[in-house]
């Protein structure tokens, strides 16, 4: 079957040479989860041609030189995998059926970065330049279904499925997936997610080690006179006479923070030249940082009084307010446990799409959207149950399509007094996530802590403002312990890989915590947008953001999140400790400066 195939769908379908491309399908099994500490143990490629038609196929088992990690999950003992090839040894083969094609996955960044990695060991380049995610695209089309995981589209597509995590077979079952992705993607006309390759493919690539995490809270700066105490930023400037590598670790061994920049938090800077001129002393001066020399701070290592550690804050201190201060927390709305009276609002369980208005008008209208028991729909997909048009909705490009699926469309009156006819039985069955309002507030339910946790923003499909998400883990100061603790496009992951960004396409970007594994120093993960350039969000509209556990599962939540009309950064959400449990807050809280003063507002140096 090929992809311009109307089977098993209705309505008009657009021209398919807009969904055609070379593919290249793709899927390995890997020792464990972060690609730059753990290995490749078996790789598929499937090659798919412009129609559909499968055009090659190459899998095998490699021999990684190490511990192949969880067996339980993909079956590979260590005595399978010993006569393997290595991943050098097939790299040539595997990189001519990647060249010229867009590469393919379920989560295609975790494949993605996997297969940069091992090229990289080969010392050679992976040859790609676009990648589609069938888990983005999926989101995209929404389908009536409890998660996205690959089982799961593959029965509701209907394709078979005969070996679970085997590489081989889960490319063949990716390839059917991806056939009727596509067609449904035609059928609603929807752009596809495709993501150009980063600059990562040099052989170089090679991420620096973690650094040791401190393990006390910052004492603030160095009193006149006074003692070096443990939790202490400290920054280093120009030539020393002991070598920078000493000093560094001296300073962590005697329980002190050592930064790479100055900010307002640092509490020391070093260095011989005050007068250097270096942007390091230019900024103590600025902040008001103590500076002293070398061999003052050698003699003050010598006598570190003891710090507060990190885990003895059970609860979280007052903030003092800085001079680019974190954004004060949109007051809680605390979300009860859905009730009868819940289900019997008029726009329960339907998710309604807002086409045009003033973004006031269409804010105001979202608003009415969920006080009625709705979901505010950002762009369109299968789960849309109806729509509401605004003032110059006809001169939306979806309306052709949105009238082709017979989608129920109202005036903006209908909104005062809603009826609406029963759900079709295509959405009637589906799982609706939670809507939040701005400021909303849920627990994480069951054993968070040993969770991966996600939260997804997207934006209107048509945007075409550079809009980026970043995340900041900050400790009970609302600040960052070190500047690693800023997670961006330029450092798209946190020291031991436990809070990442991942691009999944043009228009939706997701940061994953995993809640086990983040540094007990760590209180809060504050999730937050940004627009490059002079756009703002009033351009850009309403931000969806969901959260939910594992990137195929089903949301937990959902908020359409609307910025005013000036903001340039915006705080979107933040999972955070209280006490034994972990929350979900939907903030929706915009700023008018940009990025480098919101990251310095957490303590993080940022260059404009």
């Amino acid at each position: 079957m090929t992809l311009a195939s109307t089977s098993g769908t209705s309505g008009t379908v657009p021209d398919a040479r807009d969904y055609a491309f070379d593919w290249a399908l793709v899927d390995v099994e890997t020792s464990g989860l972060v690609a730059r500490q753990h290995r490749v143990l078996s790789v598929a490629v499937v090659t798919v041609g412009p129609d559909g038609e499968q055009t090659g196929e190459f899998s095998t088992l490699l021999n990684p030189g190490c511990d192949p990690g969880p067996v339980h999950v993909h079956g590979l003992t260590a005595d399978r995998l010993a006569g393997a090839p290595t991943f050098e040894q097939v790299a040539g083969r595997i990189g001519a059926m990647l060249q010229d094609r867009v590469l393919v996955a379920h989560n295609a960044q975790f494949d993605y970065d996997f297969l940069a990695h091992e090229f990289a060991r080969a010392r050679m380049w992976l040859p790609v330049s676009q990648r589609l995610c069938t888990l983005a695209l999926n989101r995209r089309v929404d389908p009536a279904t409890d998660d996205l995981k690959l089982g799961t589209l593959a029965a509701h597509y209907g394709v078979p499925q005969l070996r679970a995590h085997d590489a081989l077979d889960d490319t063949r079952v990716l390839a059917g997936v991806l056939r009727a992705s596509l067609r449904e993607a035609a059928r609603l006309d929807l752009p596809l997610p495709l993501v150009t390759c980063p600059p990562r493919q040099d052989a170089q690539f090679t991420p620096k080690p973690p650094k040791t995490p401190c393990a006390f809270r910052n004492p603030g700066q160095l009193p006149a006179g006074g003692s070096l105490a443990q939790g202490m930023k400290v920054a280093i400037t120009g030539e020393t006479a002991t070598s920078r590598a000493e000093l560094v670790a001296r300073s962590v061994a005697s329980g002190l923070n050592v930064m790479s920049s100055v900010s307002r938090h640092t509490s020391v800077l070093v260095t011989n030249d005050q007068a250097s001129g270096s942007a390091k002393a230019r900024r103590a001066v600025a902040e008001g940082v103590p500076v002293v020399d070398e061999h003052t701070f050698l003699r003050l290592l010598g006598d570190v009084r003891p710090g507060t550690p990190h885990e003895q804050q059970a609860v979280a201190a007052p903030a003092p307010e800085p001079a680019v201060a974190p954004p004060a927390p949109v007051p809680a709305a605390r979300e009860p446990e859905p009730t009868a009276a819940d289900t019997g609002k008029p726009l329960a369980g339907r998710r309604v799409l807002v086409l045009g208005g003033t973004h006031p008008a269409a804010a105001a209208a979202r608003l009415r959207i969920v006080e009625l028991g709705g979901a505010a729909a950002i762009n369109l997909s299968a789960g849309v149950t109806d729509v509401v048009l605004l003032d110059g909705a006809d001169t939306d490009r979806r309306m052709r399509r949105i009238t082709a699926l017979e989608i129920p469309a109202h005036g903006s009156g209908w909104l005062d007094e809603p009826t609406a006819e029963p759900l079709a039985r295509s959405t009637a069955g589906r799982r609706v996530p939670r809507v939040l309002p701005r400021g909303g507030v849920i627990d994480l339910p069951g054993r968070s802590t040993a969770s991966t946790w996600t939260v997804t923003a997207s934006w209107a499909q048509g945007t075409t403002s550079e809009i980026d998400l970043v995340a900041f883990l900050v400790d009970e100061d609302d600040q960052v312990s070190r500047d690693e603790n800023f997670v961006f496009f330029g450092a798209p992951e946190s020291p031991g890989g436990a809070v990442r960004l991942l691009t999944d396409g043009p228009t939706e970007q997701t940061i994953t915590t995993d809640l086990g594994t983040l540094p007990p120093a760590v209180r809060k993960v504050v999730v937050a947008a940004a627009i490059d350039g002079t756009p703002t969000f009033g351009d850009v509209g309403a931000i969806q953001v969901t959260t939910g556990p594992g990137g195929s599962a089903a949301p937990l939540t959902q908020s359409a999140l609307d910025a005013a009309t000036t903001e340039r950064t915006m705080l979107l959400a933040e999972i955070y400790r209280r006490g034994p449990v972990w929350r979900f807050r939907a903030v929706g809280q915009g700023y008018d400066h940009g990025l480098a003063a919101l990251a310095r507002g957490y303590g993080v140096d940022v260059e404009d």
